[in-house]
């Protein structure tokens, strides 16, 4: 039986102010400014500030950085980003390389590589994703590497293309329940979501998997509870649900603020779903702790493949 959530009927009006637990310091320290500077002079992008986490200080201090390729102008308008929309005529062939490098030279143990949506391109951007998988590969053999990818439009050729790099971790964000896709997802569709999770399955049994929702968009309880089963029953092993904060008065107001008594209970049903592991808080992102989270799924895989054995767990 899952425990209860007693506090997810107390709603907040949209526009009333953040609750204590959602502050955060501003960034600033010498390791959040080195990084950045490295940023700018290797002519690379990080989600990190272009999706205005409110983890980047905490993040940049610890030198990890969810690195964002193909450009930042996204080919769709989500109802919740900040990155910009438009029609992107960016293009880098010796960007794969550049992170690879960077990578190395900051000796990263785990590292993120997401992108902007990109439509425009016949494969959406698999090969570059896979480019630069190969070249951290070269660069920084001792680091893993998870790909934060979009959903390619629901093409099997271009997820085969970032599976056949060798990722250590497959990435692909659910963000949110699937009735509210139309106003928080445009261009995205939910069945195309769980198709690319049973793809990847089917192609690389081994392969990690990862998924995130943010909560706050207008999402029911049963709802959401019914989108954690679907990603489980695709066999998605890691879950992140993080507060939705409002980039601007432009994007979906918050419907609500979770508290985080709620997470920690959603945390608990999840686990109770058969994740492997579930990051859930107010200021969770979908690469907050990504190194912790994949090495405690991997863990428990290992602790749950020994019970089933009937050997020794520890």
């Amino acid at each position: 039986m899952g425990v209860s959530l007693p506090l997810l009927d107390a709603k907040r009006p949209a526009d009333s102010p953040k609750p204590p637990w959602l502050k955060v310091r501003a960034p600033g320290g010498p390791k959040y400014i080195r990084l950045k500077g490295l940023m700018r002079e290797w002519n690379l992008h990080s989600v990190c500030e272009e999706a205005h986490c409110p983890n980047i200080g905490e993040c940049w201090e610890d030198l990890t950085a969810t690195f964002m390729i193909l450009g930042d102008v996204c080919t769709r308008n989500c109802g919740y980003c900040a990155v910009t929309h438009g029609r992107p005529v960016w293009e880098d062939r010796e960007e794969p390389e550049r992170v690879g490098r960077a990578v190395g030279e900051l000796g990263l143990e785990h590292v993120v590589i997401t992108s902007v949506n990109r439509d425009d391109l016949a494969d959406g951007g698999a090969a570059h994703f896979a480019a630069t998988t190969k070249a951290i590969r070269r660069q920084a053999p001792g680091c893993r590497v998870e790909l934060l990818i979009p959903d390619f439009q629901g093409s099997a050729p271009a997820l085969e293309t970032v599976i056949e790099a060798g990722p250590d971790v497959l990435n692909h964000n659910t963000e949110t329940v699937p009735r509210l896709y139309k106003v928080a997802r445009h261009g995205g569709r939910y069945e195309r979501t769980l198709e690319l999770f049973r793809r990847a399955r089917v192609a690389a049994p081994g392969l990690v998997t990862k998924s995130g929702i943010i909560l706050g968009l207008g999402e029911e309880r049963d709802e959401l509870l019914a989108t954690m089963a679907d990603l489980r029953a695709a066999d998605v092993k890691i879950l992140t649900l993080g507060q939705y904060l409002r980039p601007s008065a432009q994007h979906l107001p918050v419907a609500r603020f979770y508290h985080p008594d709620e997470f920690a209970e959603l945390a608990v049903r999840g686990r109770e779903m058969g994740f492997a592991h579930v990051e859930s808080g107010p200021l969770v992102r979908s690469s907050y702790h990504a190194k912790k989270q994949t090495e405690s799924a991997q863990i428990g895989a290992v602790a749950r493949r020994g019970a089933a054995e009937g050997e020794p767990s520890g």
